[in-house]
């Protein structure tokens, strides 16, 4: 049968099945098109009125259509062009040295938001300090943002700015006194409302109004000097303030005091905990690997090193240099379910994966090791924790720990950030969601994980 037969045969089929289907809604004299007028000819499926010989398909006028079918006609296709909701990536910078460490790192000031639908496209750029050029904006240290108030909260060395993310405007600005004493990493409570701030680098916290920026009181951290990192337990009671020192300090958001100290064996670096805040896993100097603390009995219970032969030579000749904020390591997380944990290894340029085994059991696994060409220096499990995004500016699988996306700004350049944000957004342009920036434990995941054993 040749290519004229089978066209032919075809457009038969074709044409009988769109008939057949217009004819299906009654005998062509009751047709009515989307114009409330009669229709003697056929149908379409939009509800147009066609002469039937037009919508003969031969070689000479080609046809391709549906006929009009009750059950699925919409009357009108707006819905299918309205605004609609969206998952965006949101980056603060800069990110001062502890960021931008080289000259081919800066990505300038403002927010950068990234849509990860498309590959992790440039959306937009969001002004913050609105400087001019001549002057050198403050080092971003931390951004944070409420569903209740739909703001962002963005920290600088000498700023709290509240950003509408409604409108890309600033709400307000704040410095608080005394003056430079503001401010570093933070968290929101659940309800969304109040605001844990730690200080620029000082011995207390701030407790501030998520809504109006007004100063509600001091959690003093005097053990803990010098504050920078900080995690809120999931239920937001429990503060854990990280010095650049070797104690935190556990604290109450409800009475803003202390409750207990602990103290590592070294210098604390990014911390994290699991979903009920009674293990503590931190960064330290001088060791790749971390050191797991019980809160209850305030005392560090084990040190889970990688194998020395991976690091410690390299780490105690003076004549090599690495980049980890002045250790071998700058990162972790834990996977939401609590399965994985995280780690950025500065010595050797990777991401390092240790399974939990239960019981404060942690075994390294290198076959889920991932080689990187910049040291990740902070660790954020994306939404659901299917992806993970690194300072490095890789987009991670976390069931597959391969790298499937890049982070880059409006030229091209990978963005070297520790502040970024995974937010899901309604057709209003209000936050329904928003990732734990730390890579917390988070307790849906791990109950659901348990309960499948």
């Amino acid at each position: 049968m040749n290519r004229k037969i089978l066209f032919a045969a075809a457009s038969t089929v074709a044409l009988a099945a769109f008939v057949g289907g217009a004819q299906g809604q009654g005998n062509s004299k009751g047709l009515v098109g989307a114009d409330g007028k009669p229709c003697a000819g056929v149908l379409d499926d939009e509800k147009n009125c066609l002469d039937a010989s037009v919508v003969k398909n031969s070689p000479d006028r080609p046809y391709r259509g549906k006929p009009y079918d009750p059950k699925t006609y919409e009357p009108s296709q707006m819905p299918h062009f309205v605004r609609k909701g969206q998952e965006l990536i949101y980056i603060a910078t800069p990110g001062g040295e502890s960021d931008d460490h080289d000259s081919t790192r800066y990505n300038g000031e403002g927010i950068i938001v990234l849509d990860p639908a498309a590959n992790y496209a440039f959306v937009k750029r969001i002004p913050i300090q609105n400087l001019p050029a001549s002057m050198k904006p403050e080092e971003v240290s931390a951004m944070m943002i409420s569903p209740a108030t739909n703001y962002a909260y963005i920290s600088t060395r000498g700023h709290l700015i509240a950003l509408d993310l409604a409108t890309d405007k600033i709400v307000w600005s704040k410095t608080y006194d005394p003056i430079n004493t503001c401010c570093e990493r933070g968290a929101v409570t659940p309800d969304g409302l109040t605001l844990d701030v730690g200080s620029n680098l000082q011995n207390y916290h701030r407790v501030i109004d998520a809504k109006t920026g007004d100063l509600k009181g001091i959690i003093p951290t005097p053990a803990s000097p010098n504050n920078h990192n900080m995690v809120m337990s999931p239920d937001g009671k429990t503060i854990i303030a990280a010095p650049n020192g070797v104690t935190v300090t556990v604290a109450s958001m409800e009475t803003m005091k202390p409750t207990k100290t602990i103290t590592f064996s070294d210098h604390v670096r990014p911390l994290v905990i699991n979903w009920d805040a009674s293990r503590i896993y931190a960064n330290l100097n001088n060791l790749l690997g971390f050191e797991i603390a019980d809160v209850k009995s305030g005392k560090v219970i084990k040190r889970v090193e990688v194998p020395g032969e991976m690091w410690k030579a390299k780490w105690a000749d003076p004549n090599q240099v690495f980049f980890g904020h002045g250790a071998p390591m700058h990162a972790i997380g834990l996977t939401p379910d609590e399965s994985e944990l995280w780690i950025g290894d500065a010595i050797n340029k990777q991401l390092l994966v240790f399974d939990n085994e239960g019981q404060d059991n942690w075994k390294l696994n290198m076959s889920k090791a991932l080689k990187l060409d910049h040291s990740a220096d902070w660790i954020t499990m994306g939404l659901d924790g299917k992806r993970a995004y690194l300072s490095s500016g890789d987009v991670v699988d976390v069931k597959t720990h391969k790298i499937v996306g890049k982070l880059k700004d409006e030229w091209g350049h990978l963005i070297h950030s520790e502040k970024f944000l995974d937010v899901q957004f309604n057709d209003k342009g209000h936050v329904i969601r928003v990732v734990d920036q730390f890579a917390n434990g988070q307790p849906a995941a791990v109950k659901q994980r348990t309960a499948s054993r």
